[in-house]
């Protein structure tokens, strides 16, 4: 089987990023503080502060220069630290923050580091980590460090009222949600509706793989946002200056593929499917071992570290940790052997990670140079933040990639839908990559001046200029003017157009409707369908209390930063296929060079899925891509009443432009597919009338 394997000549959408290595994010100011930290730090006085930035660009050091500013001059009685797992506690540990410059360190009671104590967070084992969270609120000491679970529990047994005057910093935010289900986020609802605490929340991701609002909009109105991009975060490293992100597909067991694309001369965290996936062969240990065989010999474990020793062809012998073995004695001595932080700069310390569910999600090894997962991921969220676990930044350490390693879907599948559902899921996840990747985009009307701190080139900003866009350097901004943008109204919307278009954005590509029909079903759907009114109803869900001419507004401002972000793909690569050295950088200014004009309707008539469907088609071979193409033709349906009721509203915004109405004989097919909306809302409530 492994002879003709067709791992590695099969990928999907991948992306690359070259980076100019300046040094900005890593370099401290005269208190200590990096870049990132610095623009949150300037935020310190905000009651509700929400900080988006990538995993790796310190944000825990952030929050406890926040903190104590807080605890000593904003009046506030303690802070309280909430991980989502016991494992990334540790990033809140005492930190001599004096040694460079800064007024305070921060120092955690070993007591009140809770993610130290033992016991699991579950209801029945959790009641000394409860009682011990009224003995710190009772107290007179400053910080206590918990996992989310304990805090839920506290909450739920002293009630919201027993934190008042106290900084609650969420770390990993997006693991809450805005459905009453979700414990934490009623909860947090609960403090922000009492409106006694300060609240600091970070993230690396602000979206959920569910696609559910991470909070309410009204209370994430309240909130001040800190952002701090993908793109400024690897620009301004010292070391690593590239980053590969790329879908290899495989037929038969992945444990013969693994190998093309495992290069143990990387250090490399290989993440083995879920039991329950159907790239698993439901043997998690045994899987290890082929791996380790596939490496080359075993020479035995350290007895200190546990880490298994491997020799290679070549002689070498590598270091191998298996954080998949059940045996709590073997994992733990293992896991506390990679938190060493006395082995943390050591490279030489270990070479690869075998893991199921862990070295995911706050885990910390500088030198990770390959991410490798095999198995699809649901959850956006997970992959970003797999992604991060390669991302950090390390002397010689001048590449990175992420590697998913999937299983190609079987034609001969009965049920060939739920096959494609997972190549689908690989689609959205290089899609918002891509997104999070490229350089932040400001968008506004023709002629509506220049932007402060941007560069428009050499000759300046004119409006004489058919196409005026301009570079910040220092952000990773770039600035175009579009033909026929609507301009936010309320502070809201314009917020939303400058800090959430990356949230909007991950929703739509998660929409399985608008992924299917964009792809593989390209000649029945005219694009507007999926730009305007698919993208429309997504922004209307999501933001229900802005005004009709605010959600177009942000519907147009997501639609032209995405496929604004594929256009640049597409010039950088050529064909639409990624190969080494290609940058999405490269294509925004390739955007930029172009001389038309970038007006709104023309951006609306681009299908946003068009450059990944150049790539899945030369991905599936022509007989597996009629079969699907057949599958979801044969699952359109009639329109809607929704689908036909936004129709007829896009068809009277037409008719108040043009002075008519769209004609259903009409040439073009968006306003042939408005003209068949009113059709079939007038038939809907003829229907209803007659009932």
């Amino acid at each position: 089987m492994t002879q003709d394997n067709p791992t590695n000549k099969r990928t999907l959408p991948s992306v690359s990023i070259t980076t100019a290595r300046t040094g900005a994010s890593t370099k401290q100011n005269e208190m200590g503080m990096r870049l990132m930290q610095e623009r949150a730090y300037a935020r310190r006085g905000e009651q509700y502060l929400l900080i988006k930035s990538p995993p790796a660009s310190g944000k825990s050091r952030a929050l406890m220069f926040i903190a104590l500013d807080k605890l000593q001059n904003q009046g506030l009685k303690q802070a309280i630290i909430v991980v989502p797992e016991k494992s990334i506690g540790g990033s809140f540990a005492d930190e001599k923050l004096t040694a460079n410059g800064f007024w305070a360190d921060w120092i955690v009671k070993p007591q009140w580091n809770l993610c130290n104590a033992p016991g699991i967070d579950e209801p029945k084992v959790a009641k000394s980590k409860v009682k011990a969270v009224g003995e710190f609120l009772a107290s007179d000491d400053r910080v206590l460090v918990c996992t989310h679970a304990t805090f839920r529990f506290a909450v739920e047994e002293l009630g919201v009222e027993a934190f008042d005057d106290r900084l609650i910093a969420i770390d990993e935010f997006h693991h809450v949600s805005s459905n009453p289900d979700n414990k934490l986020g009623s909860q947090l609802g609960q403090f922000i509706a009492r409106d006694k605490d300060h609240l600091v929340a970070m993230t690396g991701s602000y979206f959920r793989g569910d696609a559910e609002p991470v909070l309410a909009p009204g209370d994430e109105r309240k909130f001040e946002t800190v952002t701090y991009t993908y793109y400024e975060q690897l620009n301004g490293y010292d070391y690593l200056k590239s980053l590969d992100i790329g879908y290899f597909f495989y037929t038969g067991r992945y444990l013969d593929a693994i190998m093309t694309v495992l290069d143990p001369s990387f250090k490399t965290i290989v993440h083995i499917p879920s039991v329950n996936s159907r790239e698993s062969t439901k043997d998690k240990h045994r899987e290890v071992e082929e791996i380790m065989d596939a490496l080359g010999i075993w020479k035995g474990a350290d007895p200190v570290t546990g880490f298994h020793m491997i020799e290679l062809s070549n002689g070498k012998t590598i270091k191998v940790a298996d954080l998949v073995d059940d045996d709590p004695a073997k994992r733990d001595r293992v896991s506390a052997a990679l938190k060493d932080p006395k082995q943390r700069l050591n490279r030489d310390h270990v070479d690869i990670i075998i893991a199921l569910g862990m070295a995911k999600e706050g885990f910390d090894w500088i030198w990770c140079e390959h991410a490798l997962t095999v198995g699809y991921r649901s959850s956006l969220t997970e992959v970003i933040q797999i992604i991060g676990r390669a991302t950090r930044d390390a002397p010689g350490k001048e590449s990175a990639r992420f590697t998913n390693l999937i299983a190609e879907p079987d034609a001969a599948e009965a049920l060939v839908v739920d096959a494609i559902n997972d190549t689908l899921k690989a689609i959205a996840a290089s899609l918002l990559m891509e997104q999070v990747l490229a350089p932040r985009f400001e968008f506004s009307p023709k002629n509506a001046g220049a932007k402060e701190g941007f560069d428009y080139g050499e000759n300046g900003y004119s409006e004489d200029n058919p196409r005026n866009v301009g570079f910040n350097e220092a952000t990773g901004q770039f600035h175009f003017e579009i033909k026929g943008l609507v301009t936010p109204e309320s502070p809201e919307a314009t917020r939303i157009c400058r800090e959430d278009l990356n949230e909007v954005i991950t929703a739509f590509v998660q929409d399985k409707t608008a992924l299917e029909r964009g792809i593989f079903d390209r000649e029945n759907t005219v694009p507007e369908e999926l730009t305007v009114a698919r993208m429309g109803k997504i922004v209307r869900d999501r933001y229900p209390e802005l005004s009709e001419a605010d959600q177009e507004a942000v519907r147009q401002h997501a639609i032209a930063a995405l496929n604004l972000t594929q256009d640049a793909k597409r010039l950088a690569t050529g064909d639409g296929e990624a190969t080494a050295n290609t940058a999405l950088i490269d294509g925004v200014r390739k955007i930029a060079m172009d001389v038309r004009d970038l007006d709104i309707d023309l951006i609306d008539r681009i299908n946003p899925f068009e450059a990944a469907y150049a790539v899945v088609a030369k991905a599936m071979d022509e007989k597996m891509l009629k079969q699907v193409k057949a599958v979801i033709e044969a699952k359109r349906v009639n329109l809607t009443y929704e689908e036909a009721r936004d129709l007829a509203l896009r068809a009277l915004t037409f008719k108040k432009e043009r002075g008519r109405a769209p004609e259903i004989t009409s040439q073009d097919a968006w306003e042939k597919k408005m003209a068949e909306g009113v059709a079939a809302l007038a038939r809907y409530r003829s229907q209803a009338a007659n009932g």
